[in-house]
């Protein structure tokens, strides 16, 4: 008898509470774990307790800690270096630097769900 392989598990760090709340269930919807975090202080807490994520989604305007703050602390810890980090934002064209990818708010199902895919493989 085979095992499965192990779910993946995704990190989702965004203040505003519909949009992670539809994020999860899109995710969990394909099979993923997902963990949520409301701040970058929060998704740090979350990181502590749960297995290493496959991809982090992180907002960048957030408050307590925001994306660019907790984006530059992960990069400093050396089991998340590898993490890919895809940036969702309304305000900015650019992926901050030590991030994957950026997609634009409001962004299209199918275009999270194929960058989730490309971005969450490189992170195995």
């Amino acid at each position: 008898m085979g095992t499965a392989a192990p779910r993946r598990s995704v990190l989702v760090v965004e203040d505003d509470e519909d949009i992670r709340a539809a994020i999860a269930e899109i995710l969990e919807g394909e099979g993923y774990d997902v963990a949520i975090a409301a701040n970058g202080s929060e998704a740090l807490d979350e990181l502590r307790h749960m297995r290493r994520p496959c991809l982090i989604l992180l907002d960048l305007m957030m408050p307590v800690m925001n994306g660019h703050e907790f984006l530059a602390r992960i990069r400093e810890m050396p089991l998340m270096r590898s993490v890919p980090v895809l940036v969702l934002t309304a305000v900015s064209t650019e992926a901050p630097p030590g991030a994957r990818g950026l997609l634009r708010k409001p962004f299209i199902v199918e275009e999270l769900l194929d960058a989730v895919q490309r971005l969450s493989s490189e992170g195995l």
